[in-house]
């Protein structure tokens, strides 16, 4: 005969017994300092780290339209020609920098990655930086970049390019405030008419500091004589100005790149101008990619990202890649399957790689 339930019940509270779910203290103990460790983990994980990551960005051919559907670069006032292929400028993601730093698992995801490069910052961004200082800096080389490739390609065509070298900015402290300003052009250093700014400042250190030079600026479209007083800087005689060149283009040009920064499409911004201003197709229908800086003699310079610039070519469907001659080290050996890296110093190199590939000829110079 069975007992009332109320017995069992009564039963099981007089003599309890163990709860299989409990955990011993050494248990618990140690489920809480795994807690604990993953939470500090998590954490330290999330704090800010003085590094910076390149990543592959885009490809943008200089020969297309942006995203308006406007061209990516015009030149109005000229006779310009249709023309296929692509001549694309290359970008680089940067992951990090003043006031975005990345963390730990930014740098773990990078380290994977290797198409992915990791630099301490100060590496890459001037000490003392903020973000909205280098965005400036980005902003001011890529106006410079695409107005010294509107010089070399418009000189590459026999085309008249005047320069002026103008005062952008004035030390607050500098003695010579009080006869030039900020847009004047200086013509000419003690009677010598200048024609680069190394002759003026050549000038200008021939006198010993707090003595006056001759100048002769331009203000207003008149010339006049002035004498500025000099002063010191670190043991060297300057006039405390920052000197820009200002370029007299023919014709206006006009470069549509959006929100990309940076002097390094320069080259391939030349190469664009000189094809549309010339009648077929420089590239042959070809898909070529390349970088570099570009100045107004045509030298064509090293720039950062080579390894991302590549890849990002190569997704983009290059079969060409101009590169610095100054970076083919950092490509030797590298080069992604179907990508041809040619190797180029001056635009007239690349004016003269971009037609040996349009014609197939060969005898293209590699990165080794």
């Amino acid at each position: 005969m069975s007992e009332p339930p109320s017995a069992t019940v009564a039963d099981a509270a007089a003599t309890p017994t163990a709860d299989p779910r409990a955990l011993s203290p050494g248990t618990s103990r140690l489920l809480w300092s795994t807690f604990l460790g993953l939470g500090l983990a998590a954490v330290i994980a999330l704090i800010p780290l003085p590094y910076a990551v390149l990543r592959p960005g885009p490809a943008t051919n200089t020969l297309g339209v942006d995203a308006s559907g406007k061209p990516l670069i015009e030149v109005p006032d000229a006779t310009t020609y249709p023309t296929t292929g692509s001549l694309d400028f290359t970008t680089v993601r940067v992951s990090g920098g003043p006031g975005r730093r990345v963390n730990a698992w930014d740098l773990l995801g990078a380290w994977l990655d290797p198409d992915d490069d990791i630099f301490r910052e100060r590496l890459l961004f001037p000490e003392g930086s903020t973000s909205e200082q280098v965005q400036e800096r980005n902003q001011e080389e890529m106006v410079n970049s695409q107005q010294e490739a509107a010089v070399v390609a418009l000189r590459s065509l026999g085309k008249d390019v005047g320069r002026r070298f103008v005062v952008g900015s004035l030390a607050d402290d500098a003695p010579a405030r009080s006869v030039i300003k900020v847009g004047d052009a200086i013509t000419a250093v003690d009677g010598r008419v200048v024609t680069s700014i190394e002759q003026i400042q050549l000038g200008i250190t021939a006198h010993p500091p707090g003595e006056s030079v001759d100048l002769t600026i331009e203000r207003g479209g008149r010339e006049q004589d002035v004498q500025a007083k000099t002063t010191e800087v670190d043991g060297s005689t300057v006039l405390g100005v920052r000197l820009r060149i200002d370029y007299d283009l023919p014709v206006e040009v006009i470069v549509r790149a959006g929100d990309v920064g940076g002097p390094s499409a320069g080259t391939m911004f030349a190469l664009a101008i000189r094809d549309l201003l010339t009648p077929g197709s420089m590239t042959g229908g070809k898909a070529i990619a390349g970088t570099g800086t570009i100045d107004d003699a045509g030298a064509v310079g090293p720039i950062g990202g080579i390894r991302q610039k590549v890849v990002g070519a190569q997704a983009a469907g290059a079969d060409f890649f101009l590169a610095p001659a100054a970076n083919c080290p950092d490509v030797s050996g590298q080069a992604p399957e179907g990508l041809t890296i040619v190797r180029i110093a001056t635009f007239d190199e690349a004016v003269a790689a971009v037609a040996k590939i349009a014609d197939g000829s060969g005898g293209l110079p590699t990165c080794p």
